[in-house]
């Protein structure tokens, strides 16, 4: 007798309606949950090829590990500009913020990975986007000392003087963690060191509070 073979989508096909409906679709699920699973570990291992292989075995390129970071996320997260770029040609969602609100940019701002950030703002992603603390990329930038990110995200755009959540500006965030060099940009580009907090603190108070003692220095005349 002529052995009859049976590809998988049509067996789905035929199962359909019953039982067997239901058990085809869940090892469908399971496949694709493998697959997914694969995509998220050849980004956390700077992996490309393995990556493009995942994709093109169907892995979504949004799938989401447990605290919500997606491929892209990761590759932000570990300044690999390349993988980034792959993953925003093929469709990322490039605006997806994960579980604790971390966004793309917020992920390569904090890195200091400004290429990435370049990219991700010719993509158009929101720089004033929030996490679910109310942080925005330069918030993280500017306490990180990430100069260039910070540089950037003004020349995109962002108010040198915006007030974020309990009123710290830039400057403040910079001032807090003794970013001279930061600050130092901040203040060429315009930054007010008299705005007070909602304690009432300026740049100033907050270096000294946090013995930043560099910052409280370029702040002495302020």
């Amino acid at each position: 007798m002529k052995q009859t073979f049976v590809r998988p989508l049509a067996l789905a096909v035929l199962l359909a309606g019953g039982v067997g409906a239901g058990l085809c679709v869940s090892a469908l699920a399971q496949d694709q949950g493998e697959i997914n699973r694969q995509l998220l570990a050849a980004a956390k291992a700077d992996d490309a090829q393995s990556l493009l292989a995942a994709l093109q075995n169907g892995a979504s390129i949004d799938a989401m590990n447990r605290i919500g970071d997606t491929a892209l996320i990761t590759a932000c997260k570990q300044g690999d500009a390349a993988m980034a770029r792959t993953l925003i040609e093929r469709g990322a969602n490039v605006q997806h913020a994960s579980a604790p609100g971390i966004t793309p940019l917020m992920a390569a701002a904090y890195g200091g990975f400004d290429d990435i950030v370049a990219l991700l703002l010719a993509h158009g992603v929101d720089p004033l986007a929030t996490d679910r603390v109310g942080k925005t990329a330069m918030e993280y930038a500017a306490g990180q000392g990430q100069t260039k990110v910070v540089a950037r995200l003004l020349d995109a755009g962002v108010d040198v003087n915006r007030t974020y959540k309990n009123d710290l500006t830039a400057l403040m965030w910079a001032a807090g963690y003794d970013r001279a060099e930061t600050v130092r940009l901040l203040l060429a580009r315009g930054a007010n060191p008299a705005l007070k907090d909602n304690r009432g603190m300026t740049a100033k108070d907050i270096a000294v509070q946090t013995n930043s003692a560099r910052v409280a220095g370029l702040l002495s005349t302020g």
